[in-house]
């Protein structure tokens, strides 16, 4: 009777601690159903105002509702979520957003992308850089990896 109450414990503690080990995961998952707002992630903590002018700026474009800003080193990652009547004219937003940063930030390099799945990994990096789970050299080549598959996407 003693060991089947201990299974029986053991059994209800595997269980909870089960549940709750994807709150990242499912936080990620979210953000591409729902405005997740992500403060701008440095990597790079040269210029840390940067990243938020960044994304101030981009934000104030109307025809967006969300945007992720990732500073590196060498180049900085923006990410954005377009609005839903706007969707048919992704390419021109995205051509209008890149000619605006290299306008305003001629000394930068910029990675634009509206994919939905480059916006998640930079939800993802900026969870982890948060929760301190990567380094920074370790959220620089991550972010490096992320813009690898911007580029091999378009």
């Amino acid at each position: 009777m003693l060991t089947i109450r201990h299974l029986l414990l053991f059994a209800c503690l595997l269980l909870l601690t089960s549940c709750n080990q994807n709150q990242d995961a499912k936080d990620s998952q979210l953000a591409l159903m729902k405005t997740t707002n992500p403060g701008p992630v440095v990597t790079d903590h040269h210029n840390l105002n940067l990243g938020e002018n960044v994304k101030n700026d981009v934000s104030s474009l109307p025809e967006l509702y969300d945007v992720a800003v990732v500073k590196g080193e060498k180049n900085i990652l923006v990410v954005y979520k377009v609005k839903h009547m706007q969707r048919f004219r992704m390419k021109k937003i995205e051509k209008n957003v890149t000619k605006m940063l290299e306008k305003k930030y001629p000394d930068e390099k910029f990675t634009v992308s509206s994919d939905y799945k480059i916006f998640l990994e930079a939800v993802r990096l900026e969870e982890k850089i948060k929760s301190g789970k990567f380094s920074e050299q370790r959220a620089e080549k991550r972010l490096q990896e992320i813009v690898k598959m911007t580029e091999a996407r378009t």
